[in-house]
């Protein structure tokens, strides 16, 4: 059946699988992308008003993250507009420990529109569908900061954990904190992805300075160097992000992923193999 929920970032990582447990239930969800018709464009507020005609509830995903310079804006406009177009609930997937994140949430607590906000780790899909994956293929990982301690968390929990509170209001007015079931440092990840993709992964400790520089010298996009460079500078170092929680068994009655059962099931696929041996 067709149904009055928007799902933003639709393509994205947490979005696709929130698509596919609402799919799941039954639901089909309207597809929130560039690519979807009536289509959506964080960039062209015109494309908003038709993604949200005859829309109760919206799973919000800023891409790249609420943390880049725009995002606070952005998502003030869209929850003024979601509100003056009948939206009754919201769910925003936010980050843990980032200041930028919360000045955001307190923009969807104030709007009057009934809302739950999902604050998330670092996701374990970072090393599979991100920006950890070239390193990993390449076979040379150099990192900053390998020794903090981070609770990795799953997308497949995050999108189950969202797809639960946007249906069921009895989480209304709450901020629930996904982490994973463990803190594990960038060395142990590496270690772990070594072992079960059966690749020899070097590890190699640089500093946050020589990481930014290597970005840099790869062209990679400005934005995305300055977003990677504050993730590493100020939100993996910040202590609230360094805590594991209990609200995924909370949600849905059951433990979190942990990593060594992502990197096992991920390495199946196939996606850690360098091209070359994977014919």
């Amino acid at each position: 059946m067709n149904s009055n929920i928007l799902v933003l970032g639709a393509t994205g990582k947490t979005g696709s699988r929130v698509m596919t447990q609402l799919q799941k239930k039954g639901i089909e969800p309207r597809v929130g992308s560039r690519n979807a018709s009536p289509s959506f464009d964080w960039n062209n507020k015109e494309t908003w008003v038709h993604a949200l005609k005859d829309i109760e509830r919206v799973y919000i995903t800023f891409y790249p993250d609420l943390a880049v310079p725009g995002a606070k804006e952005a998502i003030e406009s869209f929850t003024y507009l979601a509100k003056e177009l009948g939206v009754k609930k919201v769910v925003l997937l936010s980050g843990k420990g980032e200041t930028e994140a919360e000045a955001c949430e307190k923009i969807i607590m104030t709007s009057g529109i009934n809302y739950t906000i999902v604050r998330a780790s670092w996701f374990n899909q970072n090393w599979s569908e991100s920006f950890f994956l070239e390193p990993i293929l390449a076979g040379d990982v150099a990192l900053p900061l390998s020794d903090v301690l981070i609770p990795f968390v799953d997308a497949d929990d995050i999108a189950e954990v969202a797809s639960t509170v946007l249906l069921d209001d009895t989480y209304n007015g709450e901020i629930i904190e996904v982490t994973g079931p463990e803190l594990i440092t960038f060395k142990d990840i590496v270690k772990t992805i070594s072992n079960v993709s059966k690749r020899n992964l070097n590890f190699h400790e640089i500093t946050l300075e020589q990481y930014v520089e290597g970005m840099k010298q790869m062209q990679v996009e400005a934005d995305v160097v300055w977003l990677i460079e504050y993730l590493f500078s100020h939100v993996l170092t910040n202590p609230e992000n360094q805590k594991i929680t209990n609200d995924i068994e909370k949600v849905l009655g059951r433990k979190p992923k942990t990593f060594l059962a992502y990197a096992t099931e991920t390495a199946k696929t196939g996606v850690w193999q360098p091209i070359e041996t994977n014919k």
